[in-house]
């Protein structure tokens, strides 16, 4: 098939590899310059699938509330809010009870490890290094944080994932930078988890689906899909309408627009991510791999020679209005386990994403109900856990095959159904 791909975010791009290698003719059009300039430019890194779970989570709405006024709170609420975000809002509340979190919990997770294995295959296949590091430690300051870990390590064990509950001597064997005056009272090992350099694997992968026939075009943008003729888009300041056998829409925050006149409505709205990435002065003072402080929800990465502190979850506001507080949560959270670990001098990076995020928590991969129109798209925070599997599914599901794992919740009618 002649397919469109709309989106070179993490997602678009392993799509775009997926459908090339199982032998389809693949363009890629993306209005950024190259790769993951979106949400997956800057984010953690992390891949964890123990971790990946839904926002709308029994008891969640009651932290927020909590985190309201808080100076660095994990979740955050912004003005200007939307009426959309208001919506999407209301959505969340509903999926925030114990059967749909278990539900979107164990439909995320089964991908989430899915995708690690699809990745370490992929990865496998390049002899490239995109900064992959493994082993996560999940640090607790206090006992109110090893309460509060206790249902989560049931599931883990559930799942059985392997991870050690150890203590802080323990903790500071694994990772020795980690700031010894700072009150830790044990953490969790996952060994099998990881991190990795999104990005930069969005830049190899590129490079090995353009070997395989697949075509980039950047500096473009989509304007609509045509709603009366199957597999056709108009691109900004073409006379002429484009047509091929398929599109796949992986375009982030911005696919919501795009379907609307096509009367597919999803509440995708943008939940957004901080991040800042250093230089790295003596990795002596530096992680090893990655640390997450569980009471602030800041994932410290090691990315090669730079260290990335990522974390919060901020819904309203604008898109090019940085939130203070939400940078000086990630400073304070490095200064507390890692002071030396970068040079925070100059050449700090700063960055703000706009995690394309559904109320309930999984992302939609499958047929739209448009003839023609394949979705991969609201991945969230968890786009880089579950790119690969996401992929993989939509290319299978495109081939008439049958996926290797259960996909019950992914399809886009589970919103249909709704309206």
């Amino acid at each position: 098939m002649n397919i469109a791909i709309l989106g070179a975010g993490i997602i678009g791009v392993t799509t775009a590899y997926e459908l090339a290698a199982d032998g389809h003719q693949v363009t890629v059009f993306e209005r950024h310059a190259s790769v993951a300039e979106g949400a997956s430019f800057a984010n953690a890194g992390v891949v964890a699938p123990g971790y990946v779970t839904p926002w709308a989570a029994p008891g969640m709405p009651a932290k927020v509330l909590r985190h309201l006024l808080a100076r660095h709170a994990p979740m955050r609420v912004q003005r200007p809010l939307a009426l959309a975000d208001v919506a999407w809002m209301r959505q969340w509340l509903r999926a925030c009870n114990a059967d749909s979190y278990a539900s979107n919990r164990a439909r995320m997770q089964r991908l989430a490890f899915y995708s690690r294995q699809r990745l370490h295959e992929v990865a496998a296949r390049m002899a490239y290094d995109y900064d992959r590091a493994s082993g996560y430690l999940v640090l607790l300051r206090g006992e109110r944080d090893q309460r509060m870990v206790q249902p989560g390590l049931a599931l883990l064990r559930e799942l059985g994932v392997p991870f050690h509950e150890i203590n802080a001597d323990e903790a500071r064997q694994i990772e020795p930078a980690l700031h010894p005056h700072t009150p830790l009272a044990g953490a969790i090992h996952l060994p099998q988890d990881e991190v990795g350099n999104c990005r930069q694997f969005a830049v190899i992968l590129r490079d090995a689906a353009e070997q395989l026939g697949a075509r980039f075009v950047f500096n473009t943008a989509v304007t609509r899909i045509d709603q009366g003729q199957s597999a056709t888009l108009y691109i900004a300041n073409d006379a002429a309408p484009r047509a091929f056998d398929a599109i796949v829409l992986c375009a982030g925050v911005q696919s919501a627009a795009l379907l609307r006149p096509l009367g597919v409505r999803l509440p995708l709205r943008p939940v957004y991510g901080y991040s800042i990435s250093a230089h790295i002065p003596e990795p002596l003072y530096a992680p090893r791999s990655g640390v997450m402080d569980e009471r602030y929800k800041v994932a410290i990465t090691r990315m090669g020679q730079r260290v990335r502190v990522a974390g919060s979850a901020e819904i309203g506001g604008r898109a090019d209005e940085l939130n203070d507080d939400a940078i000086q949560t990630l400073y304070k959270v490095l200064a507390d386990w890692f002071p030396g670990a970068a040079r925070l001098s100059s050449g700090v990076q700063v960055w703000k994403g706009a995690r394309p995020m559904l109320p309930d928590g999984p992302p939609v991969i499958g047929a739209s109900g448009i003839p023609g129109l394949w979705l991969n798209l609201g991945h969230g925070s968890s786009g880089w856990a579950l790119a690969c599997g996401s992929a993989r599914v939509l290319a299978d599901q495109m081939a008439g095959r049958s996926p290797e794992i259960d996909v019950e919740g992914l399809g886009a009618q589970r919103w249909a159904a709704r309206r």
